[in-house]
């Protein structure tokens, strides 16, 4: 009750983003402008200087990042069944693929700070950093093959790959990092996540896509649930326990990240059913996401 309690705040900062995008004639172009900033500005500020400048001890982490792998791995074979089990079409399935394994870092971030403070989003940061590449790989790498795209291109100018790259090398070059510097990132980072959240909750919306009803379930019954419950079998297996137990937890419970819709339509997928799977989980998130949590205890 009490981490539910924490976390809630982030929660109603979504919802806020709905009811303003709703019920305010902000304009969609305004909210389109905002979630560019935090795409490419603000959220890989923050990502870069978390990185940049944590102590990366790989001893104590390498077994939540080969978890959060192995997890993620776990959603990409499950989420690719969907195409042959619900006779979705290629570019369908393709589309929506990611949706059971991207992850959404600006409601993770939040959540661990509320959850677990400084120390939690110190090791969220680096345990998203990891995933950041894989995710994107496999997003990229399944759309691509249904789209006349470059993959390798796509993936160079993602901007949270190239702010988690350029972080781990910053950080492993033991560069120090000018005051200055560190206290612009920490400006336009601390920005990131309240915006990030209200960016979420305007984005969501229910759209007509091609999907059937029983493909869509699935594939939120694979990001909300199979994974969350590997993850909580790793916990068990493997001993883990505090904050990197709840990290690993939160990370495998997050819904699908509102980027997805982004790069399904750059990419000439199936945005409206991308649209659906994230809103949906989403909404579906604030309940499963505490009791994911709360199953540590």
């Amino acid at each position: 009750m009490q981490t539910a309690l924490l976390i809630l705040p982030n929660f109603v900062l979504i919802l806020v983003g709905l009811a303003l995008a709703r019920g305010f004639d902000y304009g969609r172009g305004f909210w389109e402008g905002l979630e560019k900033l935090v795409y490419f500005v603000l959220f890989p500020a923050l990502l870069f200087r978390s990185i940049a400048v944590s102590a990366l001890d790989f001893a104590s982490l390498g077994r939540i990042i080969a978890c959060g792998w192995a997890i993620m791995v776990l959603g990409m074979a499950l989420g690719g069944l969907a195409g042959r089990l619900f006779r979705v079409e290629p570019v369908v399935a393709a589309s929506c693929f990611q949706c059971a394994f991207r992850f959404n870092t600006y409601i993770g971030l939040a959540v661990a700070g509320s959850a677990y403070g400084a120390p939690g989003v110190a090791i969220a940061a680096l345990l998203f950093g990891a995933m950041i590449p894989l995710a994107n790989f496999g997003a990229v790498g399944m759309l691509a093959a249904h789209a006349k795209t470059n993959f390798w291109l796509e993936l160079a100018r993602n901007p949270l790959v190239v702010s988690t790259l350029a972080g781990f090398a910053w950080n492993l070059a033991r560069l120090p990092m000018p005051g200055f510097l560190d206290q612009t990132l920490n400006l336009l980072g601390s920005s990131a996540l309240p915006a990030g959240l209200l960016a979420v909750g305007a984005a969501l919306r229910i759209e007509h896509g091609r999907a059937s009803p029983a493909a869509h379930a699935w594939w939120l019954g694979v990001k909300l649930f199979a994974t969350p419950l590997a993850a909580w079998a790793c916990v068990r297996l493997l001993g883990l326990s505090g904050i990197e137990a709840g990290v690993l937890v939160l990370f495998a419970a997050l819904p699908t990240a509102s980027s997805a819709y982004i790069l399904a339509v750059r990419m000439g997928g199936d945005g409206p059913s991308v649209a659906t799977q994230i809103t949906v989980g989403t909404l579906a998130s604030m309940a499963t996401i505490p009791l994911w949590v709360a199953a540590l205890a």
